[in-house]
């Protein structure tokens, strides 16, 4: 295990992660997806204060006495905290059927607590919890890749027990299998995926498809009716795998010649500017042509305008992931184990996927989710197809120095 030592955050890292928050994804519903990305976002009542404070993480060997303080076999339940309008309901609203059918299975009761709005005020609810080796609470919760990062590397998730992960482990798609803040997923297991695409107003580019950032950047037709998004990670993995760089595992000089590349765009008036979800209404319109997007938003717009189209650029796109994960001292691991297998089963993934909207992390779900929504089996922005899935990419972990550096050339960049 790491040493731990004591972060305190930019200028830089507070003012993406407040740009997050008040534009970005962190100011979306959950339904036009809802995150704060970058590991700066943690300073609002987490980490900042924490690293501050010289408070050590929970021991990692914590992970093998686990077992010792798990009572999952003589109390039937789980307490789950997810966000909002991120689990399946039914129509009346006054049930949620996935739930009530796992418990009907195993016995196992689930408190499902929708009280996770922002990674940043989660994590500040149940950090002196963690910080002081104490039960939060909750047996399993839903958090943001960065965020999840975060925990796992600070000792404060217990490691996930293989046996009682066979579903999860056999079909957990490709993509997601081992990203670097958790190589093999031995601590988080998907919950859902967040692509970063380019949409485009088919009408506004009088019938031409864009789908590269070599034309949003250099398509002169498109001038000064192209935005690239406020959140760094999107904007500069996009632009680095345009470059032929990889975002798992790029330079200081490679994000320094994405950063000239957008420069570029900015200089020559090609980038009309950076958004943060407000993009959705300017590329409805047409004032945007076309820009860099969340796919979340994709599905959305297009129920209301079929001019608006996506693209998935040739050299690959930025996906970002909301994982779960079982707190350091959770009373009922095995329980919330059986839980996240249970939504790997395909059946269940179908379900779940079908309300909520997002990528599945769940092979062999295409069949089942057909069953109920033909539509949505055939999105790609949902079940990405394989020549999809094998062009997406991470933005790679950064460490506090690299996560300033870079937030402070982005900020220039924007102007923020």
């Amino acid at each position: 295990m790491e040493q731990y030592e004591p972060e305190h955050l930019s200028a830089a890292q507070l003012a993406a992660m407040r740009r997050s928050l008040t534009t970005g994804r962190g100011a979306l519903t959950r339904r036009s997806l809802l995150r704060a990305s970058g590991a700066g976002a943690l300073a609002l009542g987490g980490i900042g204060t924490l690293g501050a404070c010289g408070i050590p993480p929970a021991k990692r060997e914590g992970d093998a006495a686990a077992a010792s303080d798990d009572h999952s076999a003589g109390e039937k339940q789980i307490n789950f905290s997810n966000w909002t309008e991120y689990m399946d309901v039914s129509e009346d609203e006054k049930s949620r059927p996935t739930l009530q059918a796992f418990t009907k299975r195993t016995g196992i009761k689930v408190k499902y607590t929708e009280d996770i709005n922002d990674n940043v005020e989660f994590f500040g609810k149940v950090k002196p919890q963690l910080a002081a080796g104490q039960d939060t609470g909750r047996d399993l919760v839903v958090v943001t890749d960065w965020l999840a990062a975060r925990i796992i590397r600070l000792g404060w998730a217990q490691k996930l027990d293989p046996a009682n992960l066979p579903h999860a482990f056999a079909n957990l798609s490709a993509q997601f299998r081992s990203p670097d803040w958790d190589p093999g997923r031995a601590y988080s297991y998907p919950w859902t995926g967040i692509p970063t695409v380019i949409a485009y107003n088919v009408k506004a580019t009088g019938g031409r498809k864009v789908d590269s950032v070599t034309q949003l950047l250099d398509d002169p037709k498109l001038k000064g009716k192209v935005a690239f998004l406020s959140e760094m990670r999107d904007s500069v993995g996009l632009t680095l795998l345009d470059m032929g760089k990889d975002p798992e595992a790029f330079t200081d000089a490679d994000f320094d010649a994405a950063i000239g590349r957008l420069q570029k765009g900015v200089d020559k008036k090609q980038i009309r500017r950076f958004t943060g979800n407000d993009y959705t209404a300017d590329l409805s319109k047409g004032d945007l042509a076309a820009c860099v997007a969340w796919a979340g938003d994709i599905i959305q717009l297009q129920a209301d305008n079929p001019d608006i189209k996506f693209a998935i650029p040739a050299a690959g796109y930025i996906t970002s992931s909301d994982n779960l994960l079982v707190p350091a001292k959770a009373r009922h691991k095995t329980n919330a184990e059986k839980l996240i297998d249970y939504y790997y089963e395909p059946p269940v993934a179908a379900q779940l996927a079908a309300y909520i909207n997002y990528v599945c992390p769940v092979d062999g779900v295409a069949a089942e989710l057909a069953k109920i929504d033909p539509a949505m089996a055939s999105n790609t922005l949902i079940l990405p197809d394989k020549d999809m899935a094998a062009k997406s990419r991470s933005f790679r972990s950064l460490s506090s120095k690299e996560e300033t550096a870079y937030e402070e050339k982005f900020a220039k960049l924007i102007g923020a």
